[in-house]
């Protein structure tokens, strides 16, 4: 009795949904994306197993300060209105700004992109934000890894995740620790929700798209682009201000709103008191409030608000260290002060 046995249908990974040609298109296209960002330090970039890193020898203590984000939820629009050029901006920000607030120069930044099938061209224009991102913040991208990962993700959906490494010498750490009452907080304009609050943007929408009182203009914007506008980039700027200027404290603000970020930079016993109408609040932010019906507080702690990055500084030293940043670019306003704490809250806008 004889039996035979037929062979099963070869299976290749493009079969199962993975293409490594598309990746290996993907890798052609970052490369002079990746080029542009290049600086001191770099030995080598884009395509080793690991991205080598010397720190610049001007450097006498050199401390290490890493940072790590994504870019939430703001990836549901970018899906949706098919706005990818920008969100690598987000995602780069993210993070070199919150290593900026220890007083750090970013030096290189690494992403990682996951998708269930890779869009080269979609890819691209991420990494060519991200690459922007990395240009405009003085840091090198160096590498990262793209993630094609079927059926992991909806179609046309991908996550972002980065971070970013920085140095600063060890004597000019900033801790916040010298801080005290009187101390002037300045705030910098942020360029909109920058990448914060977009579950709550998200419903603003749904409601007025239903309500069909979408505007169609933000801030002299198309509303689309007002909603996307990418987090700004504050370090070139607060870097040159650092370096002639006593500064005491940064302030990232991100999740958390100024009511929560501040706080983080302040020592204990100390709170900011800030000035309700010290600064302007853009068209942007008034829609997302009387939209969503919340009050002053709530917005707060939700969104930047039109601040997105807090300066505290001597008194004595506020209006030239205001003067170097508005030189620079900056839109810089006088926001508050710091005081005895007491009983009351760390952060209070009055």
């Amino acid at each position: 009795m004889s039996s035979s046995t037929s062979s099963p249908t070869p299976l290749s990974y493009k079969d199962a949904g993975v293409d490594i040609d598309a990746g290996d298109a993907l890798v052609e296209r970052i490369k002079p994306l990746a080029k542009k960002t290049m600086r001191e330090g770099v030995l080598a970039g884009i395509g080793g197993f690991g991205a080598l890193f010397e720190i610049p020898k001007r450097y006498q203590e050199p401390v290490l300060v890493s940072g790590t984000d994504g870019v939430g939820t703001k990836l549901k629009l970018a899906f949706e209105w098919n706005m990818h050029d920008t969100v690598g901006i987000d995602l780069v920000a993210m993070s070199v700004n919150d290593v900026l607030v220890q007083g750090a120069e970013p030096l290189f930044f690494l992403d990682y992109f996951a998708c269930g099938k890779l869009d080269v061209d979609t890819a691209a224009a991420v990494v060519g934000g991200i690459a922007q991102g990395c240009v405009l913040s003085g840091c090198a991208l160096i590498g990262g890894e793209t993630a094609e990962m079927p059926g992991m993700y909806p179609a046309g959906e991908y996550d972002l995740a980065g971070f970013a490494v920085g140095a600063v010498e060890k004597s000019k750490i900033l801790t916040g620790q010298n801080v005290q009452a009187g101390d002037v907080v300045l705030g910098l304009a942020s360029a909109g929700v920058h990448s914060n609050g977009f579950s709550l943007v998200r419903k603003c929408i749904e409601r007025a798209e239903a309500a069909g009182t979408v505007p169609a203009q933000l801030d002299g914007k198309p509303f689309k682009q007002a909603i996307m506008e990418p987090t700004r980039l504050y370090v070139k700027n607060v870097l040159a201000a650092l370096a002639v200027h006593p500064i005491k404290a940064l302030a990232h603000i991100t999740g958390g709103g100024l009511l929560e970020n501040i706080p983080r930079v302040l020592p204990e016993g100390l709170a900011a008191q800030l000035q309700k109408g010290s600064w302007p609040q853009t068209e942007l932010f008034a829609w997302l409030q009387a939209t969503a019906g919340i009050d002053d507080i709530e917005m707060n702690r939700t969104f930047n608000n039109g601040i997105g990055m807090v300066v505290v500084v001597a008194e004595a030293e506020a209006e030239a260290t205001a003067a170097t940043l508005r030189a620079a670019g900056e839109q810089v306003f006088t926001i508050g002060r710091i005081a005895p704490r007491g009983e009351g809250a760390a952060v209070v806008v009055g």
